[in-house]
């Protein structure tokens, strides 16, 4: 049972990746495109977590752990970028 709900959740993660990757590639603004880049990174950290799940090690969510501080990271600094327009003061 916990294998058919691994598959949707994989499933319905996946779909919600193809979403942002199109609105990546159509939103009509720059945060438009930042808000669905962070929101990818999400996703990729939840597929990570589902991953790590259906292989039964721990592995997979130390690796979602650190990408979700790149991701973090990153999206302060772009954030930091487009208020001030440099990162380090």
């Amino acid at each position: 049972m916990i294998e058919m709900a691994l598959i949707f959740a994989f499933a319905c993660f996946g779909l919600g990746l193809l979403m942002n990757l199109y609105r990546v590639a159509v939103a009509p603004g720059v945060p438009d495109r930042v808000l669905a880049l962070d929101t990818m990174v999400i996703n990729v950290i939840a597929l990570m977590i589902l991953y790590g799940m259906w292989q039964g090690t721990g592995i997979y969510f130390e690796a979602a752990l650190l990408f979700a501080m790149t991701g973090f990271i990153s999206t302060v600094a772009y954030a930091r970028y487009m208020l001030r327009g440099d990162i380090i003061e």
